[in-house]
């Protein structure tokens, strides 16, 4: 039976403006110059640069605030429209530093890995068909290095999108052409196979021998440190193991790693947030390194004054201004939603200084206090939504090096001396615990409970083991060392 009625329902939702200023928030400060100029090129009632009128803003603004000029100058469009507010025309933002200093970084310029991959393939000899499936399992191949995807996999693939018809044996034959390509290792497709190209690409010493025999032969023994057992099946000494070991321990285990980090364009990481101290007071500022000053064109205004005067009204005429008036506005918007940005980041970072003066003062980490994001959301007034997107994407150039914001914030406990301390300390003080243990005989989680309980943090064996995950260490079977 199908029923019928009316339901009142309140929701919340957010207008698209606001939703372009949560992203404009986000954003950390490369990409935003790439936003900006983007929006200049789009929209051509915004403008860059610097006007001539020396009253449209104050080099003392520390906020870089909108300023409103003079209601002189203004055009009454309402003699065309009448359905909005009239906007502001002369309105700007300037987004440099106080000392006006542009800072232009160098970037790095390369190929990309795949590309440096299939450079190398010229140097080969291939019939053409063996050329396409070459260039194609190359670009098949990672950043990391491997060739992750299964050969019956790529078999369809070459049959479907490019009409190769080809078997597995022909593509393994191609396949091994490619390892060897540089990086060594690249197109192996596991661990195993990647650490066996590099050996066997090293000269053959006895050391090689072995450690090719480890890995081709032993490997899962290897991977669980079963050392006594490798010891007696390969009837080698313990010595010789240990040469052995060292060899392995000199490969990479991602070979696109290592070019990918040395020629990734534009990999520098820009700081939004400057931090000095100054007579023993901190000082921050906000980076707008390259950020242009921004104002609604005056050509644009102009055009809009042309109209004014006109004494007939065409069709075409209201068509031009109701044009003219939706990139005004949409100028004004986006230069208003700049300052916003900025303003939010600016209050953001300073709440999070003062939350955290003592360590930003001293730079030891056992002063950072323990912080969440609803401690800054309340003593910002704003949602915790903002405080995240401001956090989980931007840095800050402190006296001790780049940090990114998201690591001030931490969960606290209290230690056995009824002091809240911050989860950091405590991660650091695990850290320095297992760097320093015996490596042939490592810590398990149990023992390391127990010293940092002795050292006064109360914490569960299942927190210490979250917690050497989280630093980087794997469990003490696998930290054991000869």
């Amino acid at each position: 039976m199908l029923n019928q009625r009316l339901q009142l329902k309140l929701s919340q939702k957010l207008s698209p403006q606001q939703i372009q200023l949560m992203k404009l928030i986000q954003l950390p400060l490369q990409e935003l110059e790439q936003r900006l100029a983007r929006e200049i090129e789009e929209n051509p009632a915004l403008e860059a640069g610097k006007e001539n009128d020396e009253n449209l803003f104050d080099e003392s603004n520390d906020y870089n605030e909108a300023e409103e000029n003079s209601n002189e100058d203004e055009i009454n469009v309402e003699d065309y429209l009448s359905d909005d507010d009239v906007p502001d025309y002369k309105l700007k933002s300037n987004n440099h530093s106080p000392d006006d200093e542009e800072k232009n970084m160098p970037f790095i310029s390369g190929v990309s890995f795949n590309q440096f991959l299939k450079n190398q393939l010229q140097t080969f000899s291939f019939e053409k068909t063996d050329s396409e499936i070459a260039n194609f399992l190359v670009g098949s191949i990672d950043q990391t290095g491997y060739l992750r995807r299964d050969l019956l996999d790529i078999i369809d693939d070459l049959a479907f999108t490019m009409g190769i018809n080809t078997d597995i044996d022909s593509v393994k034959k191609i396949l091994k052409t490619i390892h060897l390509l540089d990086p060594p290792g690249v197109g192996a497709q596991n661990l195993k196979e990647c650490l066996s190209i590099q050996l066997k690409r090293k000269n053959s010493s006895a050391s090689i021998k072995t450690a090719i025999k480890i890995i081709e032969d032993n490997f899962d023994m290897f991977t669980k440190k079963h050392y006594k057992k490798i010891i007696l099946k390969l009837s080698i000494s313990e010595n010789e193991l240990k040469n052995a070991i060292k060899e392995i321990e000199k490969l990479n285990p991602k070979p696109g790693s290592a070019f990918s980090e040395s020629t990734k364009i534009n990999a520098t990481i820009i700081p939004d947030f400057t931090i000095e101290i100054i007579d023993n007071k901190l000082n921050l500022t906000l980076n707008s390194r390259n950020a242009p000053d921004l104002y609604v064109s005056n050509e644009y205004k102009n055009m809009l004054s042309g109209y004014q005067e006109s004494k007939q009204v065409s069709k075409s005429q209201k068509e031009a201004v109701v044009y003219i008036k939706q990139k005004l506005d949409a100028a004004k918007w986006f230069i208003d939603a700049i300052n916003q940005r900025n303003q939010t980041l600016l209050s953001t970072m300073k709440a999070i200084i003062d939350f955290q003066k003592d360590y930003f003062l001293s730079g030891d980490e056992s002063n950072l206090k323990p912080m969440i994001l609803k401690d800054i959301a309340e003593k910002i007034g704003m949602d915790i939504s903002t405080v995240s997107r401001v956090a989980n994407s931007k840095y800050v150039d402190t006296p001790y090096g780049i940090k990114l914001i998201k690591s001030f914030f931490s969960e606290g406990i209290t230690n056995d001396q009824g002091i809240e301390v911050s989860t950091i300390e405590i991660k650091k003080e695990l850290k320095e615990i297992i760097e320093k243990e015996d490596k042939s005989k490592p810590l398990t989680d149990d023992q390391l409970t127990k010293i940092i309980n002795k050292k006064g943090y109360p914490i569960a064996r299942r927190t210490v083991a979250k917690y050497r995950e989280i630093t980087g260490f794997p469990v003490a079977r696998l930290r054991k060392k000869l």
